[in-house]
């Protein structure tokens, strides 16, 4: 062992974004449990080409006692990755806690902004018409998604409980049209404190202007909106939040400002 500079990682400010991994052509980095880890650090070379890519500055350079910088196993490693990289990919989750990344990340939580299907100033198409998509980025589920990536800055965020769009069908052109999107079940879903973080970063740090919370009329539904307004109490910015009740058919029971 040696003393040189390597990466050091903060698992309480990490949010298992992954962005960190593809950065690592040494595929140092790996997402397990939801938290971002240095894998070994005969793997690190310390030249930090992580830090940039990391949204919640989680990442930092240390210099401490630690094995030396190893290109014989990176090459091992990265064998190792292009051999299981088929697997990753026919078994890709939408919780970012289950994945196990090797270098280039998982493709479902890759960051991508793109244009909705039609202009915000049009009419939306006729009930004949196919209707078009209005999503505007991916990835969509709240562990996935940064809280500061580029398509939630100043914009309008719909927060939707994952059954509400299986339950409208014109939950795209009605709702989620000139909108940010995130999605999460309140009943399923683990790591709550995370999604709470989020969606306060989200207000502090990515300015959003509203913030509308869709969910089912069942009970265990209310959580996302709980979870909603209890990060609006611990932004230090304030911004208005809608609520919307939908029924199981698809009706709007109940839509106003919270």
């Amino acid at each position: 062992m040696t003393v040189r500079k390597v990466v050091k990682i903060d698992e309480e400010l990490c949010n298992g974004c992954g962005e960190c991994v593809p950065s690592c052509a040494e595929g140092a980095i790996q997402i397990i449990n939801g938290k971002a880890k240095l894998a070994a650090d005969n793997l690190c070379d310390g030249l930090g080409a992580c830090l940039g890519e990391c949204p919640m500055d989680a990442i930092r350079i240390e210099e401490r006692e630690a094995d030396e910088f190893d290109e014989a196993a990176v090459a091992a490693n990265k064998k190792r990755e292009a051999a299981f990289a088929p697997q990753i990919q026919a078994h890709v989750h939408t919780d970012a806690r289950m994945h196990v990344h090797g270098g280039g990340g998982c493709p479902g939580a890759r960051v991508m902004t793109f244009s909705s299907s039609s202009s915000a100033g049009a009419p939306p198409p006729s009930a004949s018409e196919s209707q078009p998509s209005e999503l505007r980025q991916w990835p969509v589920q709240l562990h996935l998604v940064p809280p500061t990536a580029p398509f939630f800055q100043k914009a309008d965020l719909l927060l939707a409980a994952d059954c509400v769009p299986f339950t409208m069908a014109d939950f795209h052109s009605r709702f989620l049209r000139g909108k940010s999107l995130a999605v999460a079940c309140p009943k399923l879903d683990d790591g709550q404190d995370i999604y709470l973080q989020k969606l306060t970063a989200m207000i502090d740090q990515a300015e959003i202007n509203t913030l509308s919370v869709m969910i089912m009329e069942v009970p265990c539904c209310g959580g996302l909106l709980r979870l909603a307004k209890e990060a609006a109490s611990k932004a230090s910015r304030k911004i208005p939040i809608k609520q919307i009740i939908v029924s199981l058919r698809g009706e709007v029971l109940r839509e106003e400002w919270a």
